[in-house]
């Protein structure tokens, strides 16, 4: 396999619009999810077999200060370079696509444990469609890839999203993080070795969400 495609996510410029979840609907033809107010912006509350994108949204006090925090973390499927959620696949259920490096979950995922899946993903993405039992999750917009286009994410995010070769965007990271030190000494790229989809953070990855970082 080549290097294949990575995405790198900049939290620190993302202004929380909802642009990437909304495109990621309607490029994979998602329906709504119906939701209830549960005191945050962040709507819906969780990845489900309709919904491979979100943006979470946290708050708190940052330490020793009363000054606020206010994240967005805009969380899908990373793709890992080794996944572990292959583990639960003993034929071709889950696949890795040889020129990109995506993980795709196919119709055949109804055929193995679902439980499994998700208890192996230290992102806890892996979802289940309730009637038919197929594992869902992001596919890294693997169509428009194979038709040299940006995911559908990346192409509606006009601040903080970049595609591209995956050694590209590892430097890409490397050096906005080195930027990003001189103001907040704790930014990093979280699990840059081990996935594809790259997450910015300034602050401790637990603070974004729980499961941010593996």
């Amino acid at each position: 396999m080549s290097d294949g495609k990575s995405i790198l996510v900049d939290t620190s410029r993302c202004t929380g619009c909802r642009g990437c979840q909304v495109a990621c609907k309607q490029w994979n033809d998602l329906p709504g999810t119906r939701t209830k107010q549960a005191g945050t912006y962040q709507n819906p509350p969780d990845f489900s077999c309709d919904t491979y994108k979100i943006v979470r949204f946290a708050e708190g006090k940052k330490e020793g200060s009363r000054e606020p925090y206010w994240y967005f973390f805009a969380d899908m499927c990373r793709h890992c370079m080794n996944p572990p959620c292959m583990s639960a696949s003993d034929k071709d259920e889950i696949v890795q696509d040889e020129a990109t490096g995506a993980i795709v979950y196919t119709k055949e995922t109804k055929n193995i444990d679902f439980e499994t899946a998700r208890s192996s993903c230290p992102y806890d993405v892996p979802r289940q469609n309730p009637d038919s039992k197929v594992l869902s999750k992001c596919t890294m917009c693997i169509d428009r890839m194979r038709s040299g286009l940006k995911p559908a994410c990346v192409l509606s995010c006009p601040t903080a999203m970049e595609f591209g070769e995956r050694e590209a965007i590892l430097k890409l990271a490397e050096e906005r993080v080195a930027e990003l030190k001189k103001i907040w000494p704790k930014a990093k790229a979280i699990d840059a070795d081990e996935v594809r989809v790259i997450f910015i953070v300034t602050d401790d990855p637990k603070k974004y969400h729980t499961h941010a970082q593996a």
